[in-house]
């Protein structure tokens, strides 16, 4: 299996397509391993001349565990309230380094990447961070890490924060009544339930899920850094998105000058394949403007 390395973390990837056509790098959620793309998704960019890239982020699937920390949520709240440094094992700049890991272990000098939710904030960090590896970037149902946007609805935040389980048939049910809510136009009670159970038996580790939400918390905005970040942009998201408000997608456009802000009707907090034809059109052409800017512009 191909692994990547970022220090003592090692990374899972796959690809699809060649090699030499346009590299696309996807970059996953809170919790969702690389099969989150399905298939068919990667496959609609191959079709298309894309290199498709898919990777477990650290915590989860086959890449590698931080065991060694136990996550305390409730403390990093605290620390955060008190204007404290929060105790965690790593943020999202970290996580932005497995990426470029990933991107090196592929020999892929620049990459188009595109995120979703918390990939949404690693893309953002990589295009702040590491621009220059970057051919475009898009943000999908994200946000800034401003608290007056993005915000969940009350009901989702409390079912969001509750224990997932721990057998499979529980953690099915939690996570179809979760997807029911943050879903609402477009839920599918069978589909939520093949993925989540494909997820569970290729890998369930709670506890890494909380080391990245707690990564997540102590990230803080993002939103002064956005603001200098000169990557051709596209930011996308649901108006029916109960888990990140759109107001958060709002934001990441605002901030980062020339992004192009697309709302999708309809959509909530998922990938639903309704949504496949206008999310793969809209990255696709964003990627393909990017390149002909370049090769327009010349070498620099």
């Amino acid at each position: 299996m191909p692994f990547a390395s970022n220090g003592s973390v090692e990374l899972y990837y796959e690809t699809f397509g060649q090699p030499g056509d346009e590299p696309l790098l996807l970059v996953n959620g809170l919790g969702s391993q690389c099969v989150n793309y399905d298939v068919e998704f990667c496959q609609r960019f191959v079709d298309l001349g894309f290199f498709v890239i898919r990777f477990d982020n650290r915590d989860v699937g086959l890449s590698s565990k931080l065991d060694e920390f136990t996550p305390h949520l409730k403390d990093v709240t605290a620390a955060l309230r008190e204007g404290r440094e929060a105790d965690v094992p790593y943020c999202l700049s970290d996580m932005a380094t497995d990426a470029i890991a990933v991107l090196d272990a592929l020999a892929v000098e620049k990459a188009h990447v595109a995120g979703v939710s918390m990939g949404g904030m690693i893309v953002q960090h990589l295009a702040i961070d590491h621009a220059s590896r970057l051919r475009s970037m898009t943000s999908i149902m994200s946000t800034t890490g401003d608290r007056d946007v993005g915000q969940s609805s009350p009901e989702v935040a409390e079912l969001f924060y509750a224990p997932p389980g721990q057998d499979r048939a529980t953690v099915i049910a939690r996570s179809q009544a979760l997807q029911r809510l943050t879903s609402p136009t477009e839920f599918d009670p069978d589909r939520a339930a093949q993925r989540v159970g494909d997820a569970f038996d290729r890998c369930f580790c709670p506890r890494g899920v909380a080391r990245q939400l707690a990564g997540v918390m102590a990230s803080g905005s993002r939103t002064q850094s956005l603001r200098s970040v000169d990557v051709p942009t596209l930011v996308i998201h649901g108006d029916a998105d109960t888990l990140i408000d759109i107001s958060g997608g709002v934001r990441t456009a605002q901030c980062i000058p020339g992004a192009r802000f697309l709302a999708i009707a309809g959509m909530g907090h998922d990938l639903a394949p309704r949504d496949w034809a206008p999310i793969v059109e809209a990255i696709s052409d964003h990627a393909r403007s990017a390149s002909e800017r370049t090769k327009n512009q010349g070498p620099t």
